[in-house]
């Protein structure tokens, strides 16, 4: 079945193809029916957009778009009255009739200016229980899912002065830094598992997480906690995240602004977006950084631009294409070491890589999507992506001294270029059956992945030997230093010679199908049920040596198929209450083989979901708590005996699925605006994760061993106030509070392991406060911030040798200018 999948995959590509050319179609096949369609404008003549306009009669309602327009479909012949409204608005009413076969327009005029507007919209934000999200594709409020969301928007951004997805991050909890490699990549995790590639999205395509991904070009960041198996496949349990950029706008406008900060931060960005035309829209906007940093020897340089194109091909199809390009330079850096598993006691500054080290990544992803609203109650959606990936580095790593701070510095250089392309179809859409609602989700997706790396050796010239006696290649040392006294022993300057020995290919390829429904069977009662299937080939891999020019493949593919089914109840005992619970299942994809040499199947996951839901003081506050456990029932384990049931197993890659692991947790987060100016934004997680059914071969995992890098407590508390009226106008302060718990880092200790102490590294709790204040005059704001303010020390830990300690204080500054 290994050409299986390219045949789904060419299947859904003739699917997308005929459903791109019908699209361009722009006949409005209504029957007898009409359409209304206007605009809102401001006093001031600007588009006014989040207003909602309903039809009094009809008691149908729609949102304004960023430009100020929105249209009702499919509406019945007759005279009808239209409301526009909006959170601290005057209501205002317009009647129309409607013609069979013919467009009705309407145009409001509300009493606000654009910038009274914005400071209704600023302070009467919606709260993450009814904000807009995209990552769960169906058009349904986060308060109607059994499941626990978080949005972060561009509001909290700016006033963070967020510069990294991990600043951003912090404001939700559940949700962690899991480690930042080498200074490489940032990595995170959710309620105990790594997130990986396979759980990091961009407009809803998969995105590569080996880079560190720029903010600057962001929307929102949406967080879909627990199991996303039904609308995603193969994705690590815990979450998924969704960065959300910046779409065009029909009306003139943008922004330019300047960040300085400490250890000489430079970073202006630009954005800009406006009409190129009544149905063409375009958006740009741009960063550059340069920086040192609190490590001796680091430093980073960052470019990234990120254009896109809206078309209006009819009233009822849109199509964006955008896409985004990022070149960034920086200094490898794996950080402090450690001895014994004990973090290294070495001055937060000290770098103890080589003075040449380099790395690079440049990351460019395209993408078009396109929306077709058959009518008012169902759309077609659909898009393709495509994301390269280059990510390459060398240095001196892995910084494992001996007891008393002497270390080898082994050198590295690697590369990884990863093409990856991906599709996807939905229907959305709403029907009743009787008295029952149905809101139903069908889809279809597929993703081609090839990733390519390379594995290199060094020049045997002032190097130790860089081949063992099995002609494969080690790390060789480049010279020897002491962690402790860098002046004991002569530091090697020069850079060495590092050639290709070989380089492996790998080939994946993923298809799934699935379908959902939210049924209504009362105003108060909602079922939300559905299923994925989902088909994986991981192609054999093709490794060349460049020593011989050989090329050779890999015996066998793997091919992985699962169903991932989910249901949950939604109860709302008040209009701004949930109640909820859910059930569902994903998988994970494992490596080796069983004891009968056969691929080793995925490992299932059950995840259990309950919770309540509340919107206060009028819907501008939002408290909700979750509670939770994911547990693998089949944990990939060394297999004891060998086929026979007798032969004791030695080989660690004959595996059985007789493991467990479990996550046991409870998530309060509170966000919104209680009085107008106020943001606020807290929480509270706490995460009892661990091996709970292990084995007693060698090399399986140890019962009660937490999982890695998992804090068992966390906290976080964020309060802005922008001061709107008196003599203190324009003013903006706000503090920031986050507590991250203990750790458990390191590698996880197992059965019959050759080191005699334990492998897991210790990572204590510490709490860190920001502050910030600022200005705003018209169109210009200015914004500083002073970090970490009690200079507290701590690590971000990958395994057990990239012991990065975080940023001490610094200050931040940034001013815009709108225009």
């Amino acid at each position: 079945m290994k050409n299986s999948y390219t045949y789904l995959r060419i299947i859904l590509l003739l699917i997308l193809s005929l459903f791109l050319n019908i699209l361009i179609v722009k006949a409005d096949d209504e029957g007898n029916n009409g359409k209304i369609t206007g605009v809102v404008k401001t006093s001031d003549d600007k588009p006014a957009s989040l207003v909602t306009v309903t039809i009094k009669e009809l008691n149908k309602s729609t949102n304004t778009s960023d430009d100020g327009s929105f249209i009702f479909y499919s509406v019945k012949p007759g005279t009808y009255t239209l409301i526009a409204s909006c959170v601290g608005c005057k209501p205002e009413e317009q009647t129309v009739t409607v013609t069979a076969n013919k467009k009705s327009i309407v145009s409001f005029k509300i009493n606000e200016s654009s910038a009274q507007l914005n400071e209704v919209i600023v302070s009467s934000t919606k709260t993450i229980n009814r904000k807009k999200l995209s990552i769960g594709k169906m058009n349904v409020s986060p308060m109607e899912l059994p499941q626990s969301v978080t949005v972060i928007g561009r509001d909290v951004l700016d006033e963070q002065q967020s510069l990294r997805l991990s600043d951003v991050i912090k404001n939700v909890n559940g949700v962690y830094l899991y480690s930042s490699r080498g200074n490489t990549q940032e990595t995170f995790g959710a309620r105990g598992y790594n997130f990986g590639s396979n759980n990091m999205f961009k407009n809803g395509f998969r995105v590569n997480s080996g880079a560190v991904p720029e903010i600057s070009s962001l929307e929102r960041v949406e967080v879909l906690k627990g199991s996303a198996a039904l609308l995603y496949g193969n994705v690590a349990p815990g979450g998924i995240l969704n960065m959300v950029t910046k779409k065009p706008l029909f009306t003139q406008g943008g922004s330019v602004s300047m960040t300085y900060g400490s250890y000489d931060l430079y970073r202006p960005s630009f954005d800009v977006y406006g009409p190129i035309s009544s149905k063409l829209a375009y958006r740009v906007n741009g960063t550059y950084e340069n920086a040192k940093s609190y490590r001796d020897n680091v430093k980073s340089e960052r470019e990234y631009v990120n254009p896109s194109f809206l078309y209006k091909i009819s009233d009822k199809t849109t199509i964006v294409v955008e896409g985004d390009y990022l070149n960034y330079d920086f200094t490898p850096d794996f950080g402090t070491g450690q001895i014994n598993n004990v973090i290294a006691n070495v001055p937060r500054n000290r770098y103890l890589g080589a003075s040449w080290s380099t790395g690079n990544t440049k990351q460019t992803t395209a993408t078009a999507t396109i929306n077709h609203q058959l009518n008012n109650l169902w759309q077609l959606s659909g898009g393709f992506s495509y994301q390269h990936f280059n990510r390459s580095y060398q240095t001196t790593e892995r910084v494992l001294p001996d007891a008393n701070g002497d270390w080898g510095r082994t050198l590295n250089r690697a590369r990884t270029l990863e093409d990856y392309y991906t599709g996807q179809l939905n229907i959305t859409g709403q029907f009743n059956t009787g008295a029952v609602k149905h809101n139903i989700l069908a889809g279809a997706d597929a993703d081609w992945y090839r990733n390519n790396a390379y594995t290199y050796v060094a020049t045997v010239n002032k190097v130790s030997s860089y081949l063992d006696q099995n002609n494969t290649p080690q790390n060789a040392i480049y010279d020897k230093i002491n962690i402790f006294d860098l002046d004991k022993y002569p530091l090697r300057t020069d850079k060495p010679q590092m050639n290709p020995f070989y380089d492996i290919v790998t080939p994946t390829n993923r298809f799934g199908i699935y379908a959902n429904d939210l049924i209504s069977l009362s105003e108060k009662v909602k079922v939300l049920a559905g299923i994925r299937w989902s088909y994986q080939y991981v192609s054999p891999t093709t490794v060349t040596n460049y020593t011989t020019y050989a090329t050779a493949a890999q015996a066998v593919g793997k091919e992985d198929k699962a169903f991932s089914p989910r249901v949950g109840v939604v109860y709302k005992p008040l209009s701004n209450t949930a109640l909820f619970a859910s059930y569902s299942n994903s998988f994970v994809t494992n490596t080796g083989t069983d004891i009968n040499n056969k691929p080793l199947a995925p490992s299932l996951i059950d995840q259990y979901e309950i919770g309540v839901k509340n919107d206060f003081l009028n819907d501008k506050l939002s408290v909700n708590v979750t509670a939770y456990r994911i547990k693998n029932n089949n944990l990939a384990q060394t297999a004891p005996f060998a086929a026979d049931g007798v032969t004791p197993n030695i080989n660690t890659n004959i595996k059985v699925l007789s493991g467990e692991t479990r996550s046991d947790g409870v998530e309060l987060d509170i966000a919104g605006h209680p009085v107008k100016g106020l943001d606020v934004l807290a929480g509270y997680s706490y995460i009892n994760a661990k091996y709970t059914k292990t084995g007693t071969a060698v090399g399986s995992n140890i019962a009660g061993q937490p999982l890695l890098n998992t804090p068992k407590h966390a906290a976080n508390t964020s309060v802005f106030y922008t001061f709107y009226d008196g003599d203190l106008k324009g003013f903006r302060i706000g503090a920031s509070v986050y507590y991250l718990g203990n750790r458990t880092a390191g590698n996880a200790n197992t059965v019959g392991q050759t080191q005699t102490i334990s492998r897991l590294v210790n990572v204590p709790s510490f709490t860190t406060v920001d502050a910030s204040i600022g200005y705003i005059c018209k169109r210009i704001s200015i914004m500083g911030k002073l970090s970490n303010i009690g200079n507290v020390l701590n690590y971000n830990v990958h395994e057990n040798y990239s012991i990065n300690p975080i940023p001490p204080r610094q200050f931040l500054t940034t001013v815009s200018y709108k225009f």
